[in-house]
This record gives C-alpha cells, structure tokens and sequence, in this order.
C-alpha cells in the first residue's frame, strides 16, 4: 500500500512513462483506428485512464469539480461497451494527452496538500492505469503494432530438460485459506477472506507448452468431437477454429510482433479460449483447477502442511528475477525458468508469462462486499464469465499476486492466456 504523497507521485510518474512508452512510436491514426471490435481504441484508454484519475482522486479525494465534466460519460467505461468506442466523440491523440497532464497536475497537487488518507484510492487508480496498459499491449498485438522503441528484457535460460506442462505435484488435501488479508490493498472480488476444504488433487508443475499444443493439435485436438464440451464444440464450428490465436496454418506464431519465427516449443501456448483449454485437458485425462485448487497450490506450505501465506502470493515478485511480468515488450519465456519463484509445493511459473484459465465461474466470495464501486466486480458476477489466475508477462508487477483474480467469456483469447492441468488424485 502506498504510505506517502511522494511515494506515490514517484510510482505514478513511472507507470505513465510506461503508458505512453508503449505507443511512442505510433502514428495519430493508428492510435484512432478500432483494431478489433474486442477492444478500444488505442486513444481511447488514454482518455479514460486520465478521466478515472480525476474522478477518484482529482473529485472524491480531492474534492475538486472534474476537470472535463463533459468527458464523463465518453470515458465512463461501464456506459460506453468496447464494441461502441470508436463512434465516440472522444479526444484525438495530443488533446489526450494534454488532458493526461492536466489531470496529473492537479492529482498532485491534491497528493502534495492532503496526503494519500489510507492510500487505497491512490492504489486503486495506479493499479487501473497499469491494468490498461495490459490492455493496450493486447490491442497492439491484435493489431500487428509496436508502439515501443524498448528492446524485449533479456531472457534465462531454459530448463534442460523442457517442461511440457504434463508433468504433476500432488496438494494435499484438507483446509485453506482464500482471498487477501485484511490491511493489504486488494480488489473486493478477493475479499473477505475465508477458509475453504479442497480435496487432494494433482496439478502441472508449469502451463502447458507450445510442444504440448502441437502434438494435441496434429493429433486431432480439433476435429475430436468428444474432447469439447457443447458449448465449445458450436464456437469452433462457426468461427473454424483450428488453432491458437497468433499461430498461423502452418503452425507458426508470432513470438515478437515484426518478428515471425516457429514457434518455440518450451514456452508456454498462449491466446487459447477457455473451450479450447478445457478440451485439451479432457484429452489428456485431466481437467482444469477450480481457483481455490490454484491458490491452494499457489500457497501451501507442504512441509508444515498447514495454510501459511507466503511474502509471493501477497507481494509482487522481481520481475525477471522471480516471474516474468512487468515486461514492456517481449513474450512468455521458457516453461519453468524462473525456479525461484516456484510454489512451495513446487509448481512453477505460476506468477506471469500467462494467465491460467480455471474451471471456476466467477463470483462473489461468501460474505462479499462491492468496493468503492459496484461495476468493478459486481455486475459481472453470473454473467458466464470464467476466471483467470496468475497474471502474465504483461501484467505489471503490483497487480500479480496470488490472490488478484482476472475473468473472462470462455470464448475469447486476445488476453494472454493459456492453462495449467490438473488431476484428481
């Protein structure tokens, strides 16, 4: 949690660095253009990153008139679906960005005079600003786009031999312990904490690879009808899905932008729906970890055997040190590289690289409470959502924690998401 006014000016300034670090490069009109009906226009989450800011911290903490008034419901994501964005009258690229200043200003300005109060709202704007910025490398990657000049952060070195996602640990059964502690900065959807009994089980020692996904796809993963639930057998036939998103027909993807080579078999199959997830875990006499299995794993100490929480699964790992996450361009890396920040059963990787799809709905913890606002969680609770766990190499560091709980329709696949088996002992 951020305990100062300078501390967090300081953390705000680099994540904006970022932000707009990712689309440095690009032309006005591709910062304007709707890329994917999925997802808004680059120019667009500028804007609204700007306008949440002023209305949390600028408006409420503040107590400040908004900045734009008449900017509110253009940026009011709730109001305004993805599909709609681009027929906004919305600010093109340098008004944007001169609005991102001025609302910047006057943030610090608040911060300087009043403090941070119990920093959650300060925390709650940082952590949105870098959630879009996830956002936006999922734009850009849809759209064939670097807006960077960075260069990928160097990689370590593989694991000889390669993981291929199919090799298990066992997690005891019994009691655990869900959800984020009390004091720490989290979303309402981990809250309250609670104790939950989760049955033995076997889960991956790391996501399922490329090499994986390859022998499933040329042993007919697709064309095998009894591997795919309904649902996911009537979305492959109407879209003719035969791959991964990113891989082309010759089962070649895209590891850079601008840069195709084959695909590497010891990283982790990224781009693939909840359908096309659950599939290759029937294939394989397996299924998918419900997310109290995942956090389970995520956290159990198996030596004292109790539910001890562990300084990863509530704070950020080093990036590039521990996960890979907070990479401002580049990919997944190796399956199982980072050892370091394994589980204390010993699953690895499951911080970054990829955001794991599990078998859960998403939902309401018992007891929850919608905070500070209801359309953060609430709303999409018994909407057929599925939710993800982990994190991936492009969510920053802050948000990535064991607890931190992502949701999406089964169908799509333009996040960075791939999967992690599990068995029934």
């Amino acid at each position: 949690m951020i305990a100062s006014a300078p501390a967090a000016i300081q953390a705000f300034e680099e994540t904006r660095e970022r932000t707009l670090g990712l689309v440095a490069a690009l032309q006005d009109a591709e910062l304007e253009r709707v890329h994917s009906p999925l997802m808004s226009p680059l120019v667009w989450d500028l804007g609204h990153i700007a306008a949440f800011e002023d209305l949390w911290l600028g408006h409420r903490l503040g107590g400040r008139p908004l900045l734009r008034e008449d900017l509110a419901g253009i940026y009011d994501a709730f109001e305004t679906p993805r599909a709609y964005r681009g027929e906004l009258a919305m600010l093109t690229p340098e008004p944007a960005r001169a609005y991102m200043r001025a609302v910047r200003e006057r943030t610090c300005e608040v911060l300087e005079r009043q403090g941070v109060g119990d920093g959650r709202l300060t925390e709650l704007v940082l952590r949105h600003e870098q959630q879009h910025t996830e956002t936006m490398l999922q734009t850009l990657q849809l759209a064939g786009l670097n807006g960077s000049t960075d260069a990928a952060a160097p990689e370590p070195a593989a694991p000889s031999p390669a993981f291929t996602g199919l090799e298990f640990v066992e997690v005891p059964g019994g009691e655990c312990t869900l959800g984020a502690a009390a004091g720490a900065f989290a979303y309402d959807n981990e809250r309250p904490r609670h104790r939950s009994i989760v049955a033995a089980f076997l889960i991956a020692r790391t996501p399922v690879t490329n090499a994986s996904w390859l022998r499933f796809t040329e042993g007919g993963g697709y064309e095998r009808r009894e591997w795919w639930s309904d649902e996911g057998w009537a979305w492959k036939e109407q879209y003719d899905i035969t791959r991964p998103g990113g891989w082309t027909a010759d089962h070649r993807a895209e590891r850079r932008l601008h840069e195709i080579v084959p695909i590497d078999p010891s990283r982790p199959v990224v781009h693939v729906t909840w359908f096309e997830a659950d599939a290759f875990a029937r294939a394989h006499e397996a299924r998918l970890p419900t997310e109290a299995e995942w956090e389970k794993a995520a956290t159990w100490d198996h030596q004292a055997q109790v539910a001890r929480r562990f300084p990863w699964g509530e704070e950020p790992l080093a990036p590039g040190v521990h996960a890979n996450v907070d990479q401002r361009w580049g990919g997944t890396t190796a399956a199982g590289a980072y050892p370091d920040g394994a589980s204390p059963l010993g699953a690895l990787g499951m911080i970054g690289d990829v955001w794991e799809w599990t078998a859960s709905p998403f939902a309401g913890y018992p007891g929850f409470v919608a905070a500070p606002y209801r359309e953060y969680s609430e709303v999409f609770f018994g909407q057929g959502y599925k939710v993800l766990r982990g994190g991936s190499w492009a969510t920053q560091a802050r948000t990535a924690t064991a607890t931190f709980r992502n949701w999406d329709y089964p169908q799509r696949r333009q996040i960075f998401s791939g999967l992690r088996l599990a068995r029934d002992v």
